[in-house]
């Protein structure tokens, strides 16, 4: 590993599989399959292919409030990707999602089967297939859609940017860090102000910008992403605080944080997801005491 302040970046980069820190045994610089797996099918219509990162627990959130209110048609699957074992690299997850990361959703209602992959895609597909968390009017619609964006567009530096070099990165490197930090604190602000005027992000109702934002920045709230609530302040976030406090008590929400999550406590986990009495029976802890 160069010093990070010393090195001089080569005329043609080459992929050395060493330094990729915490993931080096998953990233790679081409795309496809890299072995042969044909994705499972359970009973209902809605496959999802998941994991409980930020990004998974969007999508199983909404489907956990749509079938809160009602809708016998959101009721799914929920399979686990073991990301760190390479699965998202299976022949058959690729051709749900060519580009390999959870979460990817595929839809059996329709005539030929329907692939969903970028958790802000599935918000929308199923936002707009049950009718509910997106506003029907106009301007209210587009100021969820301008939040559900901003969220795509805005993740990435708090995850791959912050996440990776705080936590991951094989070397801490303090340019890196305080460059990173500097927009995850902005951000933040950003949320911050808008909900000093709003009970939820995109105005007075509960959309799925909420759902996209809460398990990212809530979780740096909550101190549940890269441990860096402290380190980023991020208790001084008044607005942000009762903001995700408040979503975090929902029902669905805490179930949607349940499905597909392999990790924290036991009670916490059902790590895949078949029928809704499966949060009763099934979890990690439940699962232990049984075998």
């Amino acid at each position: 590993m160069n010093d990070a302040t010393s090195y001089t970046p080569p005329k043609v980069w080459k992929w050395e599989q060493e330094n990729g820190g915490a993931f080096a045994n998953i990233n790679r610089p081409i795309a496809g399959p890299t072995h042969d797996k044909e994705l499972p099918v359970g009973k209902h219509p809605l496959q999802l292919y998941s994991l409980a990162t930020p990004n998974g627990v969007k999508v199983t959130v909404l489907l956990e409030e749509l079938l809160a209110k009602g809708h016998t048609g959101a009721e799914y699957d929920a399979w686990l990707v073991k990301i760190r074992d390479g699965e998202q690299f299976g022949s058959g997850f690729v051709g749900a999602n060519p580009n390999s990361k959870i979460p990817a959703l595929v839809d059996h209602s329709t005539p030929t089967p329907t692939r969903v992959f970028e958790s802000g895609s599935i918000l929308l597909y199923l936002a707009e297939k049950f009718g509910e968390f997106l506003p029907k009017d106009p301007a209210k619609r587009t100021e969820t859609l301008n939040w559900l964006f901003w969220q795509m567009g805005s993740a990435p530096y708090l995850g791959g940017g912050f996440g990776h070099f705080y936590a991951y990165a094989p070397v801490k490197i303090e340019y890196c860090i305080d460059r990173f930090a500097m927009e995850v604190k902005r951000q933040l602000d950003v949320l911050d102000r808008q909900l000093a005027d709003n009970e939820y992000i995109a105005g007075d109702e509960y959309t799925i910008a909420d759902m996209a934002i809460w398990p990212w920045y809530g979780a740096v709230i909550n101190n549940a992403v890269y441990e860096a609530a402290e380190f980023l302040d991020a208790s001084s976030y008044k607005n942000m605080v009762r903001w995700t406090k408040q979503i975090g008590q929902r029902a669905a929400v805490k179930r949607g944080r349940m499905v597909n999550r392999a990790m924290g406590e036991p009670s916490s986990q059902l790590r895949e997801r078949h029928d809704a009495s499966d949060f009763e029976t099934k979890t990690q802890d439940k699962i232990e005491a049984a075998s």
